[in-house]
């Protein structure tokens, strides 16, 4: 390897280092160190705790994330195809119709499930149920 090449990366990083170390020295030196009463507590923006910071949440919640992600990258990787589009003719076009109607048929059968209904379902009464 090239010592031209290596030297100044090696100088860098010896600067980063040296900069963190000063810095969580300087930190530990200068700052406070008192233990009260209320050091352990959590702290809400001033106001009193209300009740436990593990909320649970709908698995709605979840899948609506998951959705999010899937049909974001989806329009990453139209918006990496867009610029090569005259480039790749007509068989890149093709492709990218084809991966459209696969997301199209995709969301469609999401939205056929109910996957993206919010809406809380009630109990409906079943032959079986004697309603």
């Amino acid at each position: 390897m090239n010592t031209q090449v290596v030297w100044p990366l090696a100088v860098y990083g010896a600067l980063v280092l040296g900069l963190v170390a000063f810095m969580m020295g300087a930190s530990w030196l200068l700052g406070q160190r008192t233990k009260g009463k209320v050091t352990g507590e959590p702290y809400e923006s001033g106001m009193p705790l209300t009740g436990s910071a593990h909320v649970r949440l709908s698995a709605h919640y979840y899948l609506i994330g998951m959705f999010f992600v899937v049909f974001d990258l989806e329009t990453i990787f139209l918006l990496a195809w867009a610029p090569a589009a005259r480039e790749l003719g007509g068989s890149g076009y093709l492709e990218m119709v084809i991966f459209l109607v696969m997301q199209a048929l995709a969301l469609g059968y999401l939205w056929r499930i109910g996957a993206l209904d919010w809406a809380l379902r009630r109990h409906r009464p079943t032959p079986k149920d004697g309603a």
